[in-house]
């Protein structure tokens, strides 16, 4: 399977270390999961998707990228292959809009379900599925739910509305697909629907199957001293609902982060005014 990372700040940051040098930086699972990559990061407002088929830690653009990018959102994946061919067109995260999406899972039988929920995606967004993969049908079909609770190309999605249009866009595929995996190592076959969606203010993660751990906050910032947003919430619990960041990532990276494990059908997410947002299935 794949491996996700997921950022959103209320400052510019860089993600260098996250995805080459911590322990279990991106770079270094991609020895396993070797089918391309792809990090979209957002400036003044839009994003920015660079996508290569080629294995990370073999792809100086990969380290290249990853050393330029100083954002507050960004989204970054790792592909193993499960459905599709190693393209560029069925490499994640996907794009529409404002609006990008990485999946970390895999749709059970999808060739026996692909024309029931395509039928099911407006044919304004149909159009716009380029390549063969189970995600990128899957982005479509949130986006489908999504549209007719607010304007696509509207930055300021509430992130109650895009956890209730996430929960229930589920709720509908799995009436069609059967239920996702209770445990992450069920095999490559089984159904998995781990995904980071984010329009660039807003960004919400599911634990669909497949581990997501996320952290909001660290035992001790090395810029509490000189960072101008720098809050209680950056070394401890929220007790406002309010965080500074928010970071999801399949495993836990080394550094000063504590991260915890997304339970299992938990959707987490935060909005533009980084008030954090936490749902179960």
């Amino acid at each position: 399977m794949c491996r996700l990372f997921g950022f959103r700040s209320v400052i510019n940051s860089q993600v260098h270390t996250s995805l080459v040098h911590a322990d279990n930086a991106l770079e270094q699972q991609s020895l396993k999961h070797p089918d391309g990559w792809g990090v979209s990061y957002y400036v003044a407002g839009a994003p920015h998707v660079v996508k290569s088929d080629r294995t990370a830690l073999d792809d100086n653009i990969f380290k290249k990228v990853s050393g330029v990018v100083s954002s507050q959102t960004v989204i970054a994946h790792i592909r193993n292959a499960t459905l599709g061919k190693v393209n560029i067109l069925n490499t994640h995260p996907f794009q529409f809009g404002n609006w990008t999406f990485a999946h970390n899972g895999n749709i059970k039988n999808f060739d026996n379900h692909k024309s029931q929920i395509v039928s099911l995606i407006s044919p304004e967004l149909k159009r716009f599925i380029l390549g063969n993969t189970d995600s990128e049908v899957f982005f479509y079909f949130i986006l489908t739910r999504l549209q007719e609770k607010v304007e696509l190309d509207d930055k300021d999605c509430p992130i109650e509305t895009l956890s209730y249009v996430v929960r229930n866009a589920l709720d509908e595929l799995i009436s069609i697909i059967g239920e996702y995996s209770k445990i992450d190592n069920a095999g490559e076959t089984e159904t998995y629907l781990t995904f980071i969606i984010t329009n660039g203010n807003t960004m919400l993660a599911h634990n669909g199957g497949k581990n997501l751990f996320y952290s909001t906050y660290k035992n001790h910032c090395a810029d509490r001293d000189s960072c101008p947003s720098f809050s209680d919430e950056c070394e401890n619990p929220t007790k406002t609902g309010s965080i500074n960041h928010l970071i999801f990532s399949s495993e836990p990276l080394s550094g000063d982060n504590i991260w915890l494990p997304l339970k299992l059908g938990q959707t987490i997410g935060v909005d533009a005014r980084m008030k954090i947002s936490i749902h179960e299935r």
